[in-house]
Parts: structure tokens; sequence; C-alpha cells
């Protein structure tokens, strides 16, 4: 299983998935309404480190955070 974490403004609980790959992530998120408009935006981590490609295998046990853009002073 693959812990997914909701950083930021996304205020939704973590999932715990069976998936291999970022790809068949986006595809579980697309269906979700409260994080669906955030997939365009957010950066990706997986074990808290950046990633810039969705070619990434997932392991068992393994941490995605999605963070989405944020701006302050």
């Amino acid at each position: 299983m693959v812990k997914v974490e909701f950083l930021g403004p996304i205020n939704k609980d973590s999932l715990e998935l069976d998936i291999s790959n970022l790809s068949q992530l986006s595809e579980v998120l697309k269906g979700d309404a409260d994080v669906s408009n955030w997939l365009e935006t957010c950066a990706v981590a997986i074990n808290d480190t950046l990633i810039t490609t969705k070619d990434v295998k997932l392991e068992d046990g393994d941490k995605v955070s999605l963070l989405p853009p944020v701006c302050g002073g």
C-alpha cells in the first residue's frame, strides 16, 4: 500500500492505495472532486523528495505528498 497525503489548503485526509505508479494515482484522484482541481498545479514528492515525472515506480510503504502552490508573506 502507498500512503497519499494532501498538504496545505487541499484539506483532505490521507489515503492508503494499492497502486504501483503515479499515473494510477492520477486516475484515482481525477474522480475526486476535492482534489481534481488541484492536480495540474501541485508539486509531488515521494518519500519527501520532489519528483518531476510520472514515470516513477511506487513500492509498498512509499509516501506520496501532493503540495499545492502557496503564497504568503
